[in-house]
C-alpha cells in the first residue's frame, strides 16, 4: 500500500498521485450519480418481502420504519457526501479511514465493504429467475441438483448467467453505456411506481389499513427499522464512482445526488407499502407470495396491475444488480491499483477506460455464487448487512476525528452511533436477527480471501 496516500493525514487530504492514478472515463453527470445510488439501493424486496414488512409492523408502522430510517441515514450520507468531496477515490472506505488509521486496518474496512456490494449481484442473478419463474412455471424443470433443500433449475440457472454476462459487456465497454443504462431503467421504474401509486388511489380504502399496527405502535416500528439499513445500502456507492465525474463536476454535487437518492428511496418504500395496505386487507397477504402483486390482482381483478408490478421488479433487479455490479468492481479496481491486492486487478482497458480484469472477476465470482443456489445465499446476506453499517461508522468515526469544525463534528457523531446501533443489532445476540453461526462462517471464509490477496500482494512488492 502506497504510503505517499495511507498516511496519517490529518490536515491535508491526499490522493493518490497522478503517476499513480489509472485514468477512467470521467462521463458522469450528477443524474447518471442518482440513478447509480438509486438504483444500487432499490431492487425487488418491496415486492418479494412486502408480507414480511406488514406481518413485522402493519401498513403504519413499516411506513414509518421506513422513514424514520431514511433522516437517520442522512448524517451518514452527509459524511460521505464530504469525504468524496475531499477525497475522490474508487476505493471509498479504504482512503478515508487510511487518513487516521493503520494501512492494515483501511484495507480490511475496504474489503468488507466490498462484500456488501458483491453479494447482491449473485442474489439478483437468482431472484430474476424467481421472477421469471412466477410469470412462466416451465422454467421450474431440468433439476441439476439441490442446494440445501432448494433445486437449482437449467433455465432459471441459465438467465440468471445471461444476466450476468450481458451486465458485464454493458460495464465493459464504458461506464457511459453502463449509466445511460441504469439511468433509463429508474425513469422506467420511478414511471411505472407512479402507475401503481394512482392506481392503488384510485380503487383502495383506508378500511384496509385496519389494524394500523399489529402490536403496540413503538415496538411495531422497531420491528421493521432494524431490517431498514439493507433496503436502504446503495446511497454510499456514489463515492465508488467518484473518479468517473465528468470535467467540472462541482464536488459538492455528490452529496446532492447522496441526498436525493436517499429521500426518493426512502418515499419509494413508505409508498409502496401504502398503495399496497391501501388497495386490499393487508392482513389477506400474510404468507403471500410476491404479496404485492397479490394485493393490486385482488383490488381490481385484473392481470395487467400484476404484468405492470413485475416489469417494474424486473426493472428493478437490473438496476440493483448494475449499480452493485459498478461499485464492487470499481472497489477491486482500486485495491489492485494501490498493490493491496495483486496489480492485474487495476489494469485498465486501453480503449474503453474500464477496469475489464475488476469486472471479469466480479462477473465470475457471481456465476460461483449462482451455481450455488439461494439457500447458502442468506447468510451472506446477512453478512452484507452487517459489511455496511461497519463501512458506514469506519467513514463516520474517520471524518470525526480529522474535523475540526464543530458543527461537522456533531453530525459525524451522529452518524457514527446511528451506524454502531446497526452493527450491533447483528452482531449482539441480545438482538432478533443477530448473526449466527452459518454468517460468522461466511464472514470468516471472506475475510480469509481478502487475507491471502493482500499477502500475495505483499510477497511481489
Amino acid at each position: 500500500m502506497s504510503d505517499e496516500h495511507f498516511g496519517r493525514a490529518r490536515k491535508t487530504y491526499r490522493i493518490c498521485p497522478a503517476n499513480y492514478m489509472t485514468t477512467l472515463a470521467r462521463k458522469l453527470s450528477a443524474r447518471d450519480y442518482f440513478a447509480l445510488a438509486f438504483g444500487t439501493m432499490i431492487g425487488a424486496g418491496w415486492l418479494v418481502v412486502m408480507d414480511d414488512w406488514l406481518g413485522r409492523s402493519g401498513p403504519a408502522g413499516a411506513m414509518l420504519a421506513f422513514g424514520i430510517g431514511g433522516i437517520l441515514l442522512l448524517p451518514v450520507g452527509w459524511v460521505y457526501g464530504k469525504w468524496v468531496e475531499r477525497l475522490p477515490d474508487a476505493s471509498g472506505e479504504a482512503a478515508y479511514t487510511a487518513q487516521v488509521f493503520p494501512a492494515v486496518f483501511s484495507y480490511a474496512t475496504g474489503w468488507i465493504m466490498l462484500l456488501a456490494y458483491f453479494i447482491v449481484c449473485p442474489w439478483e442473478a437468482v431472484a430474476i429467475g424467481k421472477l421469471a419463474a412466477y410469470l412462466y412455471p416451465g422454467l421450474d424443470r431440468y433439476e441439476l441438483y439441490s442446494v440445501g433443500g432448494h433445486a437449482v433449475f437449467l433455465p432459471r440457472l441459465v438467465l440468471g448467467i445471461g444476466m450476468t454476462v450481458f451486465l458485464a459487456f454493458l460495464n465493459y465497454k464504458g461506464i457511459r453505456a453502463s449509466a445511460s443504462f441504469q439511468k433509463w431503467i429508474t425513469t422506467a421504474v420511478l414511471l411505472l411506481f407512479c402507475v401503481i401509486v394512482a392506481t392503488s388511489a384510485a380503487h383502495g380504502s383506508f378500511t384496509n389499513f385496519r389494524p394500523v399496527f399489529p402490536v403496540a405502535p413503538l415496538a411495531s416500528v422497531m420491528l421493521t427499522l432494524q431490517i431498514v439499513p439493507y433496503f436502504m445500502t446503495g446511497f454510499e456507492s456514489v463515492p465508488k464512482a467518484a473518479e468517473e465525474a465528468a470535467p467540472g463536476f462541482g464536488g459538492r454535487r455528490f452529496f446532492r445526488a447522496i441526498a436525493t437518492a436517499l429521500f426518493v428511496g426512502a418515499a419509494f418504500y413508505v409508498l409502496a407499502i401504502g398503495a399496497v395496505a391501501f388497495a386490499t386487507p393487508w392482513q389477506g397477504l400474510l404468507g403471500q407470495k410476491f404479496a404485492t402483486a397479490v394485493a393490486f390482482e385482488r383490488a381490481l381483478g385484473a392481470q395487467w396491475p400484476v404484468r405492470v408490478i413485475l416489469a417494474m421488479a424486473f426493472l428493478g433487479l437490473f438496476q440493483c444488480f448494475n449499480g452493485n455490479f459498478v461499485a464492487a468492481s470499481r472497489m477491486l479496481f482500486s485495491f489492485g491499483r494501490r498493490g493491496t491486492i495483486p496489480r492485474l486487478f487495476g489494469s485498465v482497458h486501453p480503449a474503453y477506460q474500464t477496469p475489464y480484469i475488476a469486472l471479469t472477476a466480479i462477473a465470475i465470482m457471481t456465476v460461483v455464487g449462482l451455481l450455488l443456489g439461494d439457500s447458502l445465499l442468506i447468510p451472506v446476506t446477512e453478512v452484507g448487512s452487517m459489511a455496511s453499517a461497519f463501512g458506514w461508522l469506519a467513514t463516520c468515526v474517520s471524518f470525526l476525528v480529522i474535523e475540526k469544525d464543530l458543527r461537522a463534528r456533531i453530525i459525524a457523531a451522529a452518524g457514527a452511533a446511528v451506524s454502531l446501533l446497526l452493527l450491533l443489532m447483528k452482531l449482539v445476540p441480545a438482538f432478533p436477527g443477530h448473526f449466527s453461526s452459518a454468517e460468522w462462517v461466511a464472514l470468516t471464509i471472506w475475510l480469509a480471501l481478502g487475507l491471502a490477496f493482500y499477502l500475495i500482494a505483499a510477497r511481489k512488492k
